[in-house]
């Protein structure tokens, strides 16, 4: 690995309604992604729990101190690893709803930032299964959360937690994506959506981005009403996909080395950060 990279895993898993279950799969992945060298593992959106029914996780929902996040903050400090949990059933301001919460730890088992999101996926998907996201999680109000790791390596990981609703026409304009290394999109995808836009509108992020994309999914059939698309995805800036599982539906890990010399090679060869628009200039356009 060369002196400006750092080696990352992302995580495609069957989440179920067996807390214990998931996290003796989530557990062996740590230990999996560690023994090949990764600094930072993803995993996808609800990868501690899958209800079977409505409801079901809004009753497990737990603050992120409470036993559940603790585990996995103790599988990052055994492992020395960094973990990037997408989706976490966080408790939220009332009993009746849950927040949908992206939490990253450390390789010391510490908590480093969250961001729990707020475009809810209210939708009836063609030919497929209506969802309401809503009717069970809270909203939070947007932040863009930042933060730096020293990898051993001695690179430096920039890893911007910003959540957007690929396949829909609610994603975050894309110059708040710009001057970021990694972009972390964990996702449970449904199977129609995902057959349709997934890999086509990641590799587009990272393309007008000029940055990684690490897509963490959920894989295969949940439980008789539910069904993810899985395709575990890492995607170089220039939309090269550098990691990808060999079976769409497989619960394992696939492992790339981030290069950050080839981001600053990609952004001086076309330089688009230096050419757009501040957002004032949109905001007065727009009046």
């Amino acid at each position: 690995m060369a002196a400006n990279s750092a080696r990352v895993a992302v995580a495609q898993i069957t989440s179920v309604n067996d807390l214990s279950a998931n996290f003796a799969t989530c557990s062996r992945l740590v230990k999996e992604a560690a023994a090949a060298g990764a600094k930072l593992l993803c995993f996808p959106e609800s990868f501690s729990y899958v209800g079977a029914n409505l409801g079901d996780s809004v009753k497990i929902a737990e603050p992120l101190d409470g036993p559940i996040m603790q585990g996995y903050c103790s599988l990052a400090r055994e492992s020395q690893i960094w973990l990037s949990l997408g989706g976490f059933q966080e408790k939220a301001s009332d009993d009746s709803h849950l927040r949908n919460t992206h939490v990253i730890v450390d390789d010391t088992g510490k908590i480093r930032s969250k961001y729990s999101k707020i475009h809810l996926f209210d939708v009836d998907v063609p030919g497929g299964m209506a969802y309401k996201e809503s009717s069970f999680t809270e909203a939070e109000i947007y932040e863009c959360l930042r933060f730096q790791h020293q990898a051993q390596v001695g690179a430096i990981l920039h890893l911007c937690c910003c959540e957007f609703q690929v396949g829909t026409t609610t994603m975050l304009p894309t110059y708040f994506l710009f001057n970021i290394q990694v972009l972390l999109v964990p996702s449970a995808f449904t199977k129609i959506t995902g057959q349709a836009h997934w890999e086509i509108l990641l590799r587009a992020r990272a393309i007008e981005s000029q940055c990684y994309v690490i897509a963490a999914a959920q894989a295969g059939r949940h439980n008789d009403k539910r069904e993810s698309y899985g395709d575990s995805l890492i995607i170089d800036p220039w939309g090269t996909i550098v990691g990808r599982l060999p079976d769409k539906l497989s619960t394992g890990i696939a492992v790339a080395d981030i290069d950050f010399s080839f981001i600053e090679s990609v952004r001086m060869k076309m330089p688009i950060d230096k050419q757009r628009k501040p957002i004032n200039f949109w905001k007065a356009s727009s009046i």
